[in-house]
């Protein structure tokens, strides 16, 4: 999420107050030390006391810094699921009232009634990101398990985003390195759905104008599965890398302030990835020099 300006100086004051208050205290405490040196029971009491003062202060400081920005990525939240969920509305209410008022022909209806259903579908995506979001830290139903043929699935989500983007063949490849047929996992199917959708839509929002994204799946061991969503957008620097799966982070910058979204997408995937028992990492070589996302999960014994 992109802090505004106001935010970066409260920040920027809180940091300059803790350390003149800092830099004070250890001023008043080699003051006192000159002065005080022959009381050596009251130097060794001061030596011990100060630096227990200059901890308070800093973690204080840290603290306030924290607060601070959880804040900020907490109002951003609030701006970006209002937006999510009041434009589709905004729109299909649009749309209703033109076929409610006018003789439309039926090629242009149809077009509506196309359009109106994009909507339903993100208005759908957004609630259904903040409800996984929410039982982000609950545990995976023993019920809701079943073998999943990873291979189909992951080709079900890239047809799909396939259609849902617009994109043509070689935009979005795919290619798979196999030895023993296609994995299964013992998982909840919707839930693994949502993690590799979410993925790949965010490589190709992420790649721009010029889409190409290449997913791979492959499993270099008997027990574990890889897929890897690479994409050649706007990339990362290793600060980034670090902070992008938490709740409601979103990458700086004017690509990502055009890209829509809440920041939940990624802290839901590592949040599932997890529950299944595997890990989410990603790797970028730097700012415009595109991402790789990578999952990895344990597999069932071959059949």
């Amino acid at each position: 999420m992109t802090m505004t300006s106001g935010s970066r100086r409260k920040s920027v004051v809180f940091i300059v107050l803790g350390v003149c208050v800092t830099a004070g205290a250890l001023a008043l405490n080699i003051s006192w030390v000159i002065v005080n040196w022959r009381q050596a029971g009251m130097l060794v009491l001061g030596l011990i006391i100060f630096p227990l003062i200059i901890t308070g202060i800093v973690l204080n400081t840290i603290f306030l810094v924290r607060e601070i920005r959880r804040n900020e990525q907490h109002d951003a939240f609030i701006n970006a699921v209002t937006h999510e969920l009041k434009t589709p509305v905004a729109s299909i209410r649009l749309y209703l009232q033109t076929l409610q008022s006018r003789d439309i022909d039926d090629a242009r209806r149809q077009d509506f009634y196309r359009v109106m259903v994009d909507d339903t579908d993100r208005l759908l995506g957004t609630i259904e990101q903040v409800l996984r979001a929410g039982s982000a830290g609950a545990k995976l139903r023993h019920a809701g398990r079943a073998p999943i043929d990873l291979s189909l699935m992951v080709q079900d989500c890239l047809a799909l985003a396939r259609t849902r983007h617009h994109l043509p063949e070689d935009a979005l490849t795919y290619r798979e390195s196999l030895v023993n047929g296609s994995p299964r996992v013992l998982g909840d199917e919707d839930e693994l759905k949502a993690v590799v959708s979410n993925l790949v839509d965010n490589a190709i929002k992420y790649s721009g104008p010029n889409v190409r994204v290449a997913v791979e799946l492959e499993q270099p061991e008997a027990a574990r599965a890889t897929l890897r969503v690479r994409d050649q957008g706007v990339g990362m620097s290793s600060g980034e890398l670090k902070r992008i799966f938490k709740r409601f982070y979103r990458i700086p910058g004017a690509v990502a302030t055009r890209v829509k979204g809440t920041g939940l997408g990624l802290f839901i995937a590592r949040s599932v990835i997890a529950r299944h028992g595997g890990k989410v990492f990603a790797e970028s070589e730097g700012p415009g020099r595109g991402s790789t996302f990578t999952v990895q999960l344990p597999v069932l014994p071959p059949q």
